[in-house]
């Protein structure tokens, strides 16, 4: 089955055929570094690292290009007396960064600066003027527009008429034939720094935020590239934009466009008027790294996903159930010919799912219905199927970043503590097993009660008795 991604130009579902067979193109719209990342930021690259993970499991060699948006008007704004707008763009990337990692996100082939890629937006903005689709504002003021009105291809993405739009409010509109143009540049003001102006034909200044993007996808993709995400509230204006100058300057652009759904808190849209932020700090302080990109990762990437008192330790039970299978399994098949036979093979339903549109839901249904099984084979001692449950589990696990065995969730962890909690925990044990020998069944109680009440669960087997930490 070949892999379907809804494109939302189109929108409609269409098979996935790469410009060169066995290579993909993806951009992907970044953060603008203006404040601190929080959770829709952290879900957004999360999707579009489910999504390389999956083609690069389907035999594709992907290139994903992120760029880091770090100047804007917002960055100018937020910068302070005491911080340069540079040191804050830059030190609010390293926040982005470290929330990404945190996350098992793997970093992006390239990730750009918008600051680096000047030279590349100058070339464009020249030739939309050569076209005809871009003009210099006659009051001397250096901003030079997109004229919307010129290109009739202006709406294709968000199948708009030009007339039912609002007004573009990313500059003064006074230099503007009409309302709905959009800064491509914009002339430098006596009132920002003057290290946030770079010179150009049209006068100092610095780049719109949309050109930005459309320079940065064609230097490190080419003209023409294979698939263009971001987050749903960046279809209008930000994507209708870039679709529009880029086309109008020439290039063919992305064949497949493709947005994730947002984030609401508690049922409201997140907010900061509403003072319902969720910062990507406090989410990741709440649970563990591997929780939160179960949580995150577990809907399908084009529906609004809502955080909720109680997501998070949802989310840690179903993990759970992972973890507890994968203990469980790897202790009953130890020493038996059954052990490291599991073929880690993706199953043809998970296969399914993920090629009809990256149905994570599904595929996930596939996941724990494979635990299901497996345990249940451990049950009946069919540790053949087991093993095979083993292996699938295992697949299914790393291609959606969420297997607990993987190294890159052990790091950071406090391994004098787990170490203590282990020699405390295994001495219990054997003393619960040595009053069971002598009979005295109800000092093995009593131990099992005491390792019970503080969440730890005993299951005996024949090869003696385990722990797990809440049916870990």
């Amino acid at each position: 089955m070949a892999i379907q991604l809804y494109d939302s130009r189109a929108q409609a579902l269409r098979d996935f055929t790469p410009l060169v067979p066995g290579k993909v193109g993806v951009y992907v719209c970044g953060p603008t570094v203006q404040s601190s990342p929080h959770i829709g930021h952290l879900r957004s690259a999360l999707v579009y690292d489910q999504m390389r993970r999956w083609l690069n499991y389907s035999g594709y060699d992907v290139t994903l290009v992120r760029n880091v948006t770090d100047i804007d008007d917002k960055v100018l704004v937020n910068a302070s007396g005491n911080e340069e707008w540079w040191a804050l763009a830059y030190r609010t990337e390293l926040e982005f960064s470290a929330g990404y990692r945190a996350l098992g996100i793997l970093p992006p082939t390239y990730e750009p600066r918008a600051t680096a890629s000047i030279q590349q937006m100058h070339a464009i903005i020249e030739r939309l003027i050569a076209n005809a689709h871009a003009y210099v504002a006659e009051d001397g003021s250096g901003d030079v527009y997109f004229d919307v009105r010129s290109w009739p291809g202006y709406g294709a993405l968000t199948r708009q008429n030009i007339d039912s739009m609002d007004a573009a409010t990313d500059a003064d509109p006074r230099g503007k034939r009409d309302p709905r143009d959009f800064a491509l540049w914009k002339g430098h003001k006596a009132d920002e720094p003057s290290s946030a102006a770079w010179p150009s034909p049209w006068g100092d200044g610095r780049p719109g935020w949309h050109i930005e993007c459309s320079a940065m996808a064609s230097r490190y993709l080419g003209a023409a590239f294979d698939i263009h995400g971001g987050g749903l509230d960046l279809r209008f204006p930000h994507h209708e934009n870039e679709l529009a100058q880029s086309t109008a300057a020439g290039d063919p652009f992305a064949s497949y466009w493709v947005h994730n759904g947002l984030v609401n808190v508690n049922g409201q849209k997140m907010s900061k008027s509403l003072g319902n932020s969720v910062y990507a700090a406090d989410l990741l302080g709440a649970a563990r790294p591997i929780v939160v990109r179960y949580y995150l990762g577990q809907a399908h990437y084009r529906s609004t996903i809502d955080y909720h008192d109680g997501a998070l330790l949802e989310a840690e039970a179903a993990l759970d159930r992972i973890e507890s299978f994968l203990d469980r399994v790897t202790r009953r098949l130890t020493g038996t010919r059954f052990a490291g036979t599991g073929t880690e093979q993706i199953p043809d339903a998970f296969a399914a799912a993920m090629d009809d549109d990256l149905s994570i839901p599904q595929a996930l249904a596939v996941l724990h219905d494979t635990i299901r099984q497996g345990n249940a084979s451990i049950d009946g001692e069919d540790l053949a199927s087991a093993a095979a449950a083993q292996g699938q589990v295992m697949a299914m696990t790393e291609v959606l970043g969420i297997n607990p065995l993987s190294p890159e969730w052990s790091r950071g962890q406090d391994t004098a503590a787990s170490a203590a909690l282990d020699t405390l925990v295994d001495t219990l044990l054997d003393e619960r097993q040595q009053a069971r020998a002598a009979r005295d069944f109800a000092a093995a109680d009593r131990i099992r009660n005491v390792l019970t009440t503080a969440g730890i669960t005993i299951e005996d087997t024949s090869t003696g008795a385990h722990w797990s930490i809440d049916g870990q």
